[in-house]
């Protein structure tokens, strides 16, 4: 599978697009940098979720609570904590 790292008008952070089991998916590492970084980053790029088919999976190092009340009207989150302790958030367009 191929990851292309695409520019975002005013992200700080890498960007990967690619396309997965029908969904068109947009990455981020949000685990080596501090706040706010990994919250702009994310709500920056959650303006590219157009379609149903278009998911955000960003990981961060901890659960990110006040993003999730921060975005709650418009997007949809399930998250998953990996064995090293970060957590990886998936966010969908209500």
């Amino acid at each position: 599978m191929y990851k292309e790292l695409i520019k975002v008008p005013r992200a700080t952070l890498d960007i990967y697009n690619y396309q997965k089991d029908g969904l068109n998916i947009y990455e981020i590492n949000a685990t080596k940098c501090s706040p706010p970084e990994p919250m702009v980053n994310t709500i920056v790029c959650l303006n590219l979720l157009k379609k149903d088919t278009d998911v955000l999976e960003v990981t961060f190092f901890h659960e990110p609570t006040p993003l999730y009340e921060r975005t709650s009207e418009k997007f949809s989150h399930t998250s998953q904590e990996l064995e090293n302790g970060d957590v990886v958030v998936t966010f969908r367009k209500k």
